[in-house]
């Protein structure tokens, strides 16, 4: 009976072992998949008929959301164009945070302390004050709630803005404007009326371009599916209903506003301020905006500056030197200028790098009440300024900042005092209304 026993435990521990193996295989180390006893017990049946049909309904839909989705009004592409700024906003934002946590690393003045608190743009067609990350996405919401009041505006703003690549502009400029032409020239001839989108040129030249479509679309084109000789398939075209004589005029008027348009750009605030007089005048301590580098590099360069005094120290040639300090004015974007007026007041403002001196002269000419009268302006180290010469201010070594001397033209004003005339006044009143004191 034992035995009997025995031979059942042996013959279980037999079976528990799984299935067996030939000796010629070679063993795995993978371990086996063992089946639930649960799904064992459930065999799989083949799907019925209608499971079929759902399934593949199912899939058709999923292949239909995968396709791109092809939008023909307006309304439809400025939603898309829409969602795409706000995608492009969320990310600006994001990368701004990422900057200010890198610049933060960087040794910066207290935000009370800096001589500007930033550098800002305003919107030509908002009047929206915009920090430099702000500006590009702003710009083009605005462009896009033109279409409300001038679509042919719109459109032309969209195509000039958006694309940055200005020959790919020129090139679909000049496809739309021959399609005018040759309507205007042919205007009974159904052939000009109609643009097939899937043509090479069109495909290559005017719809890579934002704005195109929508352009073509206020020029009253509308979408239709036609039929092409030859293909069971219709394709889509855009078509012109036929014009009277006063619409083609206009529509060769819209046409020379596309050619004449030009991008929408941010203008730089220059912040005009003006300051009581005061020792600190050449005293200047600049937020990182003003500096074309980033702010690893900024951190390189302030630490590496007593390197400039012993690099100064050196016997260098005048053609070494002038190579160094073209290389330095490279590094920076804009320059804070403040000029220093007769009665001691200073007027102070922001400036492009590369902004020429005619630019520096009209700034001082609008902020003064008698900024009709010749004036000069001098440069640190006494080099007079001419307004007529378009030099860059950086070429004058006027970056990143720079204190210049103001002083009215002395033969004009030896003529005005000798015919009993008085002395021109200096800053306007809106600016003394906020004349601040230097920390």
């Amino acid at each position: 009976m034992k035995k009997f026993f025995d031979d059942i435990k042996k013959d279980m521990k037999f079976k528990s072992a799984g299935p067996g193996k030939k000796l010629a295989e070679e063993s795995s180390s993978r371990p086996q998949v063992v089946q639930s006893s649960s799904s064992a017990k459930h065999h799989r049946h083949a799907p019925t008929e209608g499971a079929q049909m759902a399934g593949a309904a199912a899939l058709a839909r999923i292949g239909q959301q995968q396709r791109p989705k092809v939008h023909t009004s307006q309304d439809a592409i400025r939603n898309q164009v829409k969602k795409e700024l706000e995608a492009e906003a969320a990310l600006l934002a994001e990368n701004e945070k990422a900057d200010a946590a890198e610049e933060s690393k960087v040794p910066v003045k207290d935000f009370a302390c800096l001589s500007v608190s930033g550098v800002y743009f305003t919107c030509p067609l908002t009047g929206a004050t915009l920090t430099k990350s702000e500006r590009e996405v702003h710009i083009k919401e605005a462009i896009l709630m033109r279409f409300e009041e001038d679509d042919v505006e719109a459109s032309v703003m969209m195509i000039h803005t958006f694309n940055k690549d200005r020959e790919k502009v020129k090139a679909a400029v000049d496809i739309i404007s021959k399609y005018v032409e040759n309507i205007c020239k042919n205007p009974t001839e159904e052939k000009y009326r109609k643009i097939k989108l899937s043509n090479k040129v069109f495909q290559d030249k005017v719809r890579c371009v934002e704005g195109s479509r929508e352009f073509l679309q206020a020029l009253e084109f509308i979408s239709v599916m036609l039929p092409v000789e030859g293909q069971e398939e219709e394709e889509e075209f855009l078509v012109l209903p036929e014009q009277s004589p006063d619409a083609l005029e206009l529509m060769k008027e819209r046409k020379d506003r596309l050619q004449r348009g030009e991008p929408v750009r941010a203008q730089l605030d220059r912040q005009p301020q003006a300051f009581r007089a005061s020792a600190n005048a050449m005293r200047f301590e600049l937020p990182p905006e003003f500096y074309n580098l980033t702010a690893e590099e900024l951190k390189k360069e302030q630490q590496q500056r007593s390197d400039l005094v012993e690099k100064n120290a050196m016997l260098r040639t005048k053609a070494m030197r002038e190579k160094e300090e073209q290389r330095e004015r490279k590094k920076y974007n804009y320059t804070l200028l403040r000029i220093r007026l007769p009665d001691g007041n200073l007027l102070q403002g922001t400036f492009y790098a590369w902004d020429r001196l005619p630019v520096l002269f009209g700034f001082v000419r609008e902020s003064l009440v008698d900024g009709w009268q010749p004036f000069e302006l001098i440069a640190p180290g006494g080099q007079k300024l001419q307004e007529s010469e378009e030099v860059a201010l950086a070429e004058c070594n006027l970056v990143p900042a720079a204190l210049l001397s103001f002083a009215w033209d002395a033969a004009v004003q030896a003529d005005i005092a000798a015919a009993g005339g008085k002395r021109p006044a200096l800053l306007k009143p809106a600016l003394l209304e906020t004349i601040q004191t230097l920390s």
